[in-house]
């Protein structure tokens, strides 16, 4: 007896199932709220050397703003330098009075803001950018902190990954909730920059765990006919989360609220881990039968089924188990040492990068679409949804396959197109960045669920681990790949696109999973024989079987 006939008798899905995704739902509505945050958390508002008697109103430009600040090629009033000198203007006696005092050498002659700046509040109350001065020569230090946030995720996924695997799904995921919680509070009380990135870091390092450990869990209670609307329906809590930024960046303009704001929603969270079961697979794999009895008991109950004492007994449990029995703990070099778990685990680190990288870089870059911070967040949100059900219908129809290169390719071409699109035709590159932002969601949502599949059971917390750590590479990498612009103004979406056109086509070296049974050991993984589709593709999977 394997152990989809043990899930096939307490039930595969049904209110027991139904409940662990509720409650499950919570780490996923918060990861949005924390890995987007940046976008109202770190805004830059127009801002302006502050000098001595300026105009209280920022926005008053005068003739005293027109003799002390220059302007951009552009006409707007510069954000970083001051003149050296005021400028004479004209029906003015300035010049007359600088000439008298010598002043008119260098008279063009600019500075660096060297009192500091003046900010427009009138859209933010308060930011890192305006807290600190993180403007000008201190740009690079705004945009690093969420690079310093996506390094810490990175870190996170690699350890929460492994020790969930060898420890357990439900107890990292209360490791998770604790520590996210302590380090969002500490983040809120930062009294200096370098506290804020340190504690960030950590943060997200702590935020790790939901997204490495949330989708295995609720996979591993399904069987194989649920598993996608499951894996689908789970997702919309992330673009539910995403809406739900737009609302609270829109209510609460102080940061440290903000951030207060999206991290105490961990404590109930806390506290719902209560109901949460612990994946009984796992457990089998780890020679725990007596806990994995317990669990499967209580599905069979809540779930309705009349179980047979003898079909569901602890010794029919422990013959399973024995199958699964894992003696060696999981090590990430195991992800390596066999040809085919080879193969798939250098094909899905390919496919993460490119699916994290293009996704960030959209989804941080909100300027220059036609619509305010609070409009853009909100529409980026709301076109995941209709996208989320394309993904349904093609991830039951077309396949995993088919559907995580489809999408990255979208991705790709929508970002490509966007290239060619002049700066006068605002409307049609919101929409080409509407559509980029759907398809780039669409993968994201894919990628969960297929490589959930790709791995066994005793090695799918630290595969999750690894290709997460890869893909929050390139999630640590797209806000700086967005300083690229200084450089070429569309080289940062070229950068997008090119990656996710690479992750496309390494898309397509995978297996397909579609109606597979969740591989359990190792052994599964390498006796499985390639697709059929593969061989009549002449794909390049021969070689990577036993």
């Amino acid at each position: 007896m394997s152990f989809e006939e043990l899930l096939e008798q307490v039930g595969g899905f049904g209110p027991f199932q139904l409940r662990n995704v509720a409650l499950l739902a919570l780490p996923r509505v918060l990861l949005p709220l924390h890995f987007l945050l940046p976008i109202f958390l770190a805004a830059v508002p127009a801002h302006r050397c502050a000098l001595p008697g300026a105009p209280a109103n920022f926005s008053h430009q005068d003739a005293w703003l027109e003799a002390y600040i220059p302007r951009e090629p552009d006409g707007t009033l510069s954000s970083c330098l001051h003149f050296a000198y005021p400028q004479a203007l004209p029906n003015t006696t300035l010049g007359e009075e600088r000439q008298s005092r010598g002043e008119l050498e260098d008279e063009s002659a600019t500075v660096p803001c060297s009192q500091g700046w003046e900010y427009d509040h009138s859209e933010f109350s308060s930011t890192t950018a305006t807290e600190w001065d993180l403007v000008c020569e201190q740009k690079g230090l705004n945009r690093a902190a969420s690079t310093f946030f996506f390094a810490g995720v990175l870190v996170g996924a690699m350890a929460f990954g492994y020790l969930s695997d060898r420890f357990g799904r439900r107890r990292l995921l209360l490791v998770a909730y604790v520590s996210t919680l302590v380090l969002g509070l500490a983040s809120a009380a930062s009294v200096s920059y370098v506290m804020f990135a340190i504690t960030r870091t950590l943060t997200g390092s702590a935020l790790a765990g939901f997204t490495i450990i949330v989708m295995p869990l609720e996979l591993e209670w399904l069987d194989v006919e649920h598993r996608t609307v499951a894996g689908v329906l789970s997702s919309t809590f992330w673009t539910g989360g995403v809406m739900l930024l737009a609302l609270v960046g829109y209510l609460i303009r102080d940061w440290r609220w903000l951030l207060l704001a999206v991290t105490l929603p961990c404590a109930p969270g806390i506290l719902s881990l209560w109901w949460v079961p612990e994946s009984a697979r796992w457990l089998l794999t780890q020679g725990r039968v007596k806990e994995a009895h317990r669990y499967l008991l209580h599905c069979a109950r809540l779930n309705g089924r009349p179980v047979c004492e003898d079909s569901l007994s602890q010794e029919a449990v422990s013959k399973v188990a024995a199958e699964e029995r894992v003696v060696r703990r999981p090590s990430y070099l195991d992800l390596f040492r066999t040809p085919r778990l080879r193969h798939i685990s250098l094909c899905c680190v390919v496919v993460w990068f490119g699916v994290n990288f293009s996704y960030y870089g959209l989804s941080l870059d909100v300027s220059g679409l036609g619509l305010n911070v609070y409009q853009t967040q909100l529409l980026f949100g709301a076109v995941e949804l209709p996208f989320k059900l394309l993904v349904y219908l093609s991830v039951r129809h077309a396949g995993r396959r088919l559907t995580q290169a489809g999408t990255l390719l979208g991705t790709a071409l929508a970002l490509g197109t966007r290239l060619l699109v002049s700066s006068d035709m605002k409307s049609w590159s919101t929409v080409l960045a509407v559509m980029g932002k759907g398809f780039s969601e669409a993968a994201f949502t894919t990628v969960y669920l297929f490589t959930s599949e790709l791995y066994p059971t005793v090695l799918r917390q630290t595969g999750m681990g690894l290709t997460a750590l890869v893909g929050r590479l390139g999630g640590s990498l797209a806000p700086l790949a967005a300083l690229l612009d200084g450089v070429w103004l569309s080289l940062p979406k070229l950068a997008y696109g090119g990656i996710a056109l690479l992750a496309a086509g390494t898309a397509l070296l995978l297996p397909e999973t579609r109606q597979a049974q969740l591989p359990e050991t190792i052994q599964d993984v390498e006796r499985k024989s390639a697709p059929t589709s593969l061989q009549e593709e002449e794909m390049p999977m021969k070689q990577v079987q036993n």
